[in-house]
């Protein structure tokens, strides 16, 4: 076993005034499975890219071992899978990679097909065996779920926990419980290592902002209360000063004693003072070393348009067709007022294919495929979009509130509930995040006037804390919702019914 050490990093992008890290300092094991959160933006792919020495930086980092990231660039994916693999890892045994393949649970012969052939669940499962026949090499895994459906998140999970020595990104709660024993989390200040998975490292984090919250709270009564003893202090001893000789006395000259014991009674009073002010100082300096990594995630809003007809639309018997090849066929469900519907499938079943139908009754979008069977969807039905892609997302966000025709101060509002700072709203959206690219189409989402929300994968690249916000916005206002999510956590809290294409 051995060490990775990060020693004083800071790091800013250039032309940046901000730092994205500070004088961080920190330790990890190489044989440690090591889960990595943090809300969008706070650096978690970046620091990925500072240890495979991409970016210069100022600090220490000090390793052993190699690093090897994923998802891995594949220049030609036109080649075989093999010769992919080949180029990944140029040295293995072949036995070593049909075993990888089939704990993974894929068959070989995609090792003889082109890589683009392959699903996109095939691709990560192929691209992560690969990964795992590298030797000395710490493994930097980013993200590698969000084309997994529920069924391969649940493979991936239980081989990574097989494994060790890597860091994973994911912002799945499920997934990363099933395979880590260590969490790195980015916070608000500072940067931290903890032993456990996801759920104890949650669970840790709400007793530690519950007790500064509670201490806090009893700070700012303490402040409160010596400041007022504070004041009368010193008003007790003005008033004790001003007693003194030729003070308050008419002229009359007092005794020495009487003098001497005002003096000292003053003096008291006036150490008193002091020392209320000095404990109020304390009190003070306790509380601004309190909630520096408490994370703001203020409630959301919507409010549906009312719909004249309980039941929105229905499909029945639907069969949808790419020229020749069929997507998906025997589709029937109906979407009736306060439905919260996850439509489930595999990878290839058909899922978005389904939620752009329903699209296309309601408003124009270009599409490549036909269908059969019946699609009918209620007069006057309105319905906010939320597609998987987000490439399209360039320009200001003030331009995309204009092109949207939604209200731009609830719009920047709902995103500043969202962890985005201030800055990032003068940023073209093409500088953002993956995730942060997520959170803007969510956004204008709840801006949307509309009687029915069809969301495509939401939540990827979205992070944990956001997504416990969508889940409380969704179970307080019970919007009507048909979605596509692989996040079985926020499935099981969400939806009140299920459609399963097979």
């Amino acid at each position: 076993m051995s060490q990775i050490s990060i020693t004083n990093l800071t790091f800013a992008y250039d032309g940046s005034y901000d730092n994205i890290f500070e004088d961080v300092s920190f330790q990890i094991d190489t044989e440690w499975k090591l889960g990595f959160t943090g809300r969008n933006g706070r650096g978690k792919t970046t620091f990925l890219n500072l240890l495979m020495g991409k970016y210069e930086y100022t600090g220490r980092i000090a390793a052993n071992v190699g690093f090897q990231y994923f998802p891995f660039d594949i220049a030609n994916k036109n080649l075989a899978t093999e010769s992919i693999i080949g180029q990944i890892c140029p040295v293995y045994q072949e036995w070593e990679l049909l075993r990888e393949l089939s704990l993974l649970d894929v068959s070989d012969n995609v090792l003889t097909r082109p890589f683009a052939t392959l699903s996109n669940g095939e691709q990560t499962k192929v691209m992560l065996a690969a990964l795992f026949l590298s030797e000395n090499s710490f493994l930097l895994i980013d993200e590698p779920t969000n084309h997994l459906d529920t069924n391969g998140r649940k493979i991936v999970s239980r081989y990574l926990k097989s494994k060790s020595g890597f860091i994973l990104v994911s912002h799945d709660r499920t997934f990363l419980d099933g395979c880590i024993d260590h969490i790195l989390s980015i916070n608000r200040s500072n940067i931290e290592v903890q032993r456990g998975n996801f759920s104890t490292w949650l669970a840790n984090k709400q007793r530690q902002d519950n007790f500064e919250l509670a201490q806090n709270e009893k700070l700012k009564r303490d402040i409160k209360r010596l400041k007022q003893a504070a004041k009368q202090s010193r008003d007790w001893a003005d008033k004790v000063e001003s007693t003194k000789i030729g003070k308050g006395s008419a002229g009359i000259e007092k005794s020495v004693d009487k003098r001497a014991y005002l003096g000292e009674k003053s003096r008291r009073m006036q150490q008193r003072r002091k020392n209320l002010e000095r404990r109020q100082e304390v009190a003070v300096e306790d509380k601004s070393n309190l909630l520096h990594n408490i994370e703001t995630s203020d409630a959301l809003k919507i409010v549906q348009l009312p719909y004249h007809k309980s039941q929105y639309l229905s499909l029945l018997d639907v069969g949808i067709f790419y020229g020749d090849k069929k997507a998906c066929g025997g589709v029937s469900f109906d979407v009736c007022k306060g439905d919260r519907i996850a439509l489930r499938g595999r990878n290839g079943s058909g899922k978005s294919s389904i939620l752009r139908l329903i699209c296309t009754q309601v408003f124009p979008m270009a599409v490549e495929f036909s269908y059969t069977g019946e699609a009918t969807v209620g007069s006057g039905l309105q319905i906010s979009y939320v597609s998987q892609d987000t490439s399209f997302l360039r320009g200001s966000l003030t331009d995309y509130a204009n092109i949207s025709n939604i209200d731009e101060s609830l719009f920047k509002a709902i995103l500043r509930k969202l962890d985005f700072s201030r800055t990032q709203f003068d940023k073209d959206m093409q500088d953002f995040s993956a995730g942060q690219k997520k959170k803007v189409l969510i956004a204008r989402s709840l801006c949307e006037k509309s009687h029915l929300l069809v969301w495509d994968e939401p939540l990827n690249f979205v992070d944990v804390l956001s997504r416990m916000q969508i889940e409380e916005l969704i179970l307080e206002y019970n919007p009507t919702i048909l979605f596509v999510e692989h996040d079985e956590l926020f499935c099981e809290k969400i939806a009140t019914k299920e459609a399963v294409l097979v």
